[in-house]
């Protein structure tokens, strides 16, 4: 009798637990918000990190990281670490060598000294500040790349995966 009760006990205590909807929580997929914190590499040359800092959260499909990290980290679970390798084509693109632009330097703000490798920001035709450097400087002629700072570049990230949970309602 005594084995037939703890048998019970122990059947109702399983019966109480939802195993799938626990798991289906803590794994990365659709419908969940994500925090991870990463290191990013390039060239083998550490960029940034968020360890010791404020992670980085984003929705799945809420195109909030780019989509070579996105991809990669769907189905991995809390407390899991991994190196994921994004090639330019799934993070910020190749180069392409329509965006480089030339422009006279009377186009340009005056009194600044040009130099290659110097980096501004411009203005988008929608107000946003885009990132720009200066690959070229002749005597009246500057030529702007206006491609992404990271574009053709291997992007290489240190993860671990610290919290997900459902997504809010958009």
């Amino acid at each position: 009798m005594r084995k037939f009760l703890l048998g019970g006990v122990i059947l109702l205590m399983l019966g109480m637990l939802n195993f799938n909807a626990y798991a289906d929580d803590l794994v990365i997929g659709p419908g969940k918000k994500v925090s991870f914190d990463y290191t990013l590499s390039v060239d083998n040359k550490e960029l940034e990190t968020s360890v010791g800092k404020t992670p980085l959260s984003y929705v799945v499909g809420g195109h909030n990281i780019i989509p070579g990290l996105e991809n990669q980290l769907n189905g991995m679970r809390v407390n899991e670490e991994k190196v994921v390798t994004v090639a330019p084509k799934d993070a910020y693109g190749e180069i392409n060598p329509k965006a480089f632009k030339e422009f006279p330097k009377t186009a340009l703000p005056p009194g600044t000294e040009f130099k290659v490798g110097m980096h501004l920001l411009a203005t988008g035709a929608d107000g946003s500040r885009i990132p720009v450097e200066i690959t070229e400087v002749g005597a009246d002629k500057v030529t702007i790349n206006f491609n992404h700072p990271m574009a053709g570049k291997t992007l290489v990230f240190k993860v671990k995966i610290l919290k997900i949970e459902n997504a809010p309602a958009a």
